[in-house]
């Protein structure tokens, strides 16, 4: 496989499998948290690391947040900018699993909104975060933006803005 082939098929086909799948973890996660924010502001509740006023903010806000940046990696609009905003949103969750984790807190994550379809926090709670962490930190080193949104308006682009030279040499 040649280097081209790597850099223009190769990683931007990977580059868009991992967006596709952690925005819409990220989508996934948020829908049911919007639509229950309730159950959603006593989960952030339960993890005790929020003052009181700010927890229905947060359960409101959050979840927004989540779909936004979940759809727009999915779209491919701004997906470096977007993998930070995961992987920002990532560390945050990943810190306060840790924190319930060392204070013995018998609770679900919170991260999805049925609790059927979620288990105790433990150490996989983490271990998953992390996987998920480690596909925004490949997203951004290797988006060329190639595929969505970012790449079809870069393509429309006139040459001359684009920075590529026309003419003959």
């Amino acid at each position: 496989m040649s280097r081209g082939t790597l850099r223009t098929w190769v990683l931007p086909s990977l580059d868009l499998l991992a967006r596709v799948y952690l925005g819409g973890v990220f989508v996934l996660a948020a829908w049911g948290k919007i639509l229950d924010p309730y159950s959603f502001s006593i989960s952030i509740a339960t993890y005790q690391m929020v003052p009181e006023s700010a927890v229905n903010l947060m359960a409101i806000g959050l979840p927004w947040l989540e779909l936004v940046a979940g759809v727009a990696l999915i779209a491919g609009f701004w997906p470096r900018t977007q993998a930070l905003l995961v992987n920002a949103m990532l560390v945050m969750f990943i810190l306060a699993i840790w924190w319930a984790l060392a204070h013995d807190l018998k609770m679900q994550c919170g991260c999805f909104a049925s609790k059927e379809a979620e288990a105790d926090i433990s150490g996989m709670t983490v271990i998953r975060d992390l996987f998920w962490l480690g596909l925004g930190t490949f997203i951004y080193v290797a988006d060329a933006s190639r595929f969505g949104i970012d790449g079809l308006l870069q393509a429309l682009r006139p040459k001359s803005v684009r920075g590529e030279q026309g003419g003959a040499s």
